[in-house]
């Protein structure tokens, strides 16, 4: 059984998230999301909203799990059983970032990373842009899910 885990503190969740997630699913048999725990973070939206906003993304699709989880993405991914990690890719800057995390997961531990491409409608969508818009009162329902739609 082939699966895999999407990390992310996914605050919010945004429709390149989405994206991501609904072509990578079709790449494996399952697809945990992993929502990480930093106790040092400040988060917009609590961990349960922003589980309960992915979950109601893929109601209908069995093969997505949502979870959550502290400490180290690989040590998730051996004590489950994982051995790939989906990244989405946004630009060079993202490719980079996400290179050296690879690199030191695989040194880590036997674990592939597989990078998709963001699709162009959404590559210049992130979190930090999301919760900025909101904290302005902009129209953020143009960058996310309507299960973020608050």
């Amino acid at each position: 059984m082939r699966k895999a885990f999407f990390p992310g503190s996914f605050d919010p969740f945004t429709l390149g998230h989405l994206d991501v997630i609904k072509r990578g699913v079709d790449l494996f048999d399952e697809l945990i999301i992993g929502i990480g725990i930093n106790a040092d973070k400040k988060y917009m939206f609590s961990l349960e909203q922003r589980k309960k906003f992915i979950e109601d993304s893929f109601l209908d699709n069995p093969k997505v799990k949502v979870v959550t989880y502290k400490g180290l993405t690989v040590d998730y991914c051996v004590k489950n059983n994982i051995d790939f990690i989906l990244r989405g890719l946004r630009n060079p800057a993202d490719f980079e970032f996400e290179k050296a995390i690879a690199h030191t997961n695989r040194d880590l531990e036997k674990i592939e990373t597989v990078f998709l491409l963001t699709a162009a409608a959404t590559s210049y969508i992130s979190s930090s842009i999301v919760r900025d818009v909101i904290r302005n009162n902009g129209d953020y329902t143009k960058l996310v899910p309507k299960t973020v739609r608050v």
